[in-house]
């Protein structure tokens, strides 16, 4: 039985663009999503399966010293609610950092592609199998355990390369990685390996590859190895299809969660809006009298 991954890379690199102006300033990933931060819900699903480091991959001081100030103790901060009765808010604050878990940096000077990130983090891995999670794609459950945990209770019977995948109508899946010789048994798909962005016409599945992935430590062997896609940038889709190739196991994982994409602007807007809909009934209602009421 392979060991329960006690590590995760977390790519925050890249200057946002998608999403400024905001980002001007400021990291995407501290931009909010029902009140919560987005690189926080990151490191709640971690913390769920009993993540013991998160790697960031950084690419400048500016945005690095951001992570390190926010997962790290605020004595001053916690001293003033603590001492004006705000209980309520002094838990909130002492919840971003879970208990027992650190933090760790490693530095993308150049933007190669989400593959070159993640060997940025290679010496700080070690020899551990690990997590890769991309920070503005959301994934909240409703109805049970959180994405990671869904994706570890799979990795634990199967080893190998395991990913939460989606369903998407064929025309949709040039954006995406696709899984190659797909056979699917009930929410586990296996599949021989991956292409990414296919043209149309030899799109082999409708199964996406999205992340977060469950991935053994071959993987940072493997990375130096792969060349430039059709991007132009190294791709960790590329380095689980020469995995999958040299006979690691790769299956995707349909898991039972919601997507709440943040990666631009416009997305993370509705992202908030359908989020906070789900959640609070008080904002359904006063969106049904706003919408009642409003003149177009």
């Amino acid at each position: 039985m392979p060991n329960k991954p006690e590590v995760c890379i977390l790519p925050v690199a890249g200057l946002s663009t998608r999403n400024l102006p905001a980002t001007k300033v400021i990291h995407k990933g501290f931009l909010t999503l029902h009140g919560k931060p987005i690189i926080q819900y990151a490191v709640d699903a971690c913390r769920e399966i009993g993540i013991k480091e998160v790697i960031f991959i950084y690419s400048d001081e500016i945005g690095k010293d951001l992570f390190e100030q926010y997962f790290k103790p605020n004595e001053m901060l916690e001293n003033y609610l603590r001492t004006h009765n705000k209980n309520d808010l002094l838990k909130v604050v002492q919840d971003i950092i879970p208990e027992g878990m650190t933090f760790s940096f490693a530095r993308q000077s150049e933007p190669k592609g989400n593959g070159h990130a993640i060997l940025m983090a290679r010496e700080l891995v070690g020899k551990r199998d690990f997590v890769v999670m991309w920070p503005d794609d959301v994934y909240v459950s409703f109805h049970g355990d959180g994405i990671l945990k869904q994706l570890v209770d799979v990795y634990e019977k199967t080893g190998g390369m395991v990913e939460n995948i989606m369903e998407f109508p064929r025309e949709q899946m040039v954006r995406y990685g696709a899984l190659v010789g797909a056979v699917r048994d009930g929410r586990i798909v296996r599949a021989k390996g991956l292409v990414e962005k296919p043209a149309l016409e030899d799109v082999p599945s409708n199964y996406a590859s999205m992340g977060p992935y469950i991935l053994p430590n071959v993987i940072m062997d493997i990375l130096p190895e792969v060349q430039k896609g059709s991007n132009g940038e190294i791709n960790l889709t590329d380095a689980m299809e020469l995995a999958a190739q040299r006979g690691t196991p790769l299956h995707g994982v349909l898991c039972d969660v919601v997507r709440f994409d943040c990666g631009t602007a416009k997305e993370l807007e509705r992202s908030n809006l359908r989020l906070s809909l789900m959640q609070d009934n008080g904002l359904r209602a006063y969106a049904r009298e706003l919408l009642d009421g409003m003149v177009v």
